[in-house]
């Protein structure tokens, strides 16, 4: 009797856990079958993947007939930048707030924290303004700057907090052999808090990757658009071109999968690294 109960427990769980990848795998391979798919619209698809035949048309419209490489390069420079620089400022910031004394460090570490409170679309009208002024509409490096002052606030936050865990003798030694500031950042301190550096580079690296909203407030030429805005418009009330953008997906998908299992084993580390304690 117990075994048949077992038996019982064991299908159930079987057939929930299938049902539930069928959930989640049909959306995924019916995109892979939209990207391979003739026709161009959702309507000429076939609800049985891959059941009209294959092919390969999409792929050569999107590199010979639009600006996909373009989108791609814009989003991958953006990307690179933004991590690059969320990881210098807030690691230099976090460094400050968590060996130096000074006045109102306690007042601008809590108004960092209540500027992350906020939705950040709250801000859209002034940033546009500022980013008007500087001259930074329709450039990427607007759009940088856009990232890295939403990223710095929690982030210093997170890095400082790890810092606060490295022992102060470290930096009194270092100090007492000669070493200013700055060398016992980078030769003492980066070392050190290495693996929340790498999870925070993970992380800004990634966010902005397919963001729609800032880049579709910032950005305006069709050449300096991300990949976000121009598979978008693949799929508007005057285009339906589905397959395009299933296409356009499905590539985009592809560095993504290969980025995760390069840095797998390095964003397993960062997040379970421990801090020296003293």
């Amino acid at each position: 009797m117990k075994g048949i109960i077992t038996c019982i427990n064991k299908t159930i769980l079987l057939l929930f856990l299938a049902i539930a990848a069928f959930f989640v795998l049909y959306p995924l391979l019916y995109v892979v079958s939209g990207a391979v798919s003739p026709g161009n619209s959702i309507s000429d698809m076939a609800i049985v993947p891959f059941s009209k035949g294959i092919t390969f048309e999409h792929f050569r419209h999107l590199f010979m007939e639009t600006n996909y490489a373009r989108w791609f390069r814009n989003t991958l420079l953006i990307a690179m930048a933004t991590s690059a620089l969320t990881v210098l400022t807030a690691s230099l910031g976090a460094y400050v707030f968590s060996r130096f004394y000074f006045t109102f460090k306690k007042s601008m570490m809590m108004s960092l924290l209540i500027l992350q409170i906020f939705p950040s679309f709250v801000g859209m009208i002034a940033i546009y303004v500022i980013l008007y002024r500087i001259g930074g509409l329709d450039r990427l490096w607007g759009l940088v700057l856009v990232y890295l002052a939403g990223n710095v606030p929690y982030n210093t936050w997170l890095v400082k907090s790890y810092i606060d865990t490295v022992p102060v003798s470290l930096d009194e030694a270092a100090r007492i052999d000669g070493a200013n500031n700055l060398r016992i950042f980078f030769t003492i301190i980066i070392p050190v808090i290495k693996p929340i550096l790498i999870f925070l580079a993970i992380s800004s690296f990634t966010s902005p990757w397919m963001d729609f909203i800032f880049p579709k407030m910032v950005l305006r030429s069709s050449e300096n658009q991300t990949l976000a805005l121009g598979l978008f418009s693949f799929v508007t009330d005057k285009k339906n071109e589905f397959t395009n953008f299933a296409a356009g997906s499905v590539i985009v998908s592809i560095p993504f999968v290969i980025f995760f299992m390069v840095t797998q084993k390095m964003l397993i580390t960062a997040l379970g690294g421990a801090a020296v304690k003293e």
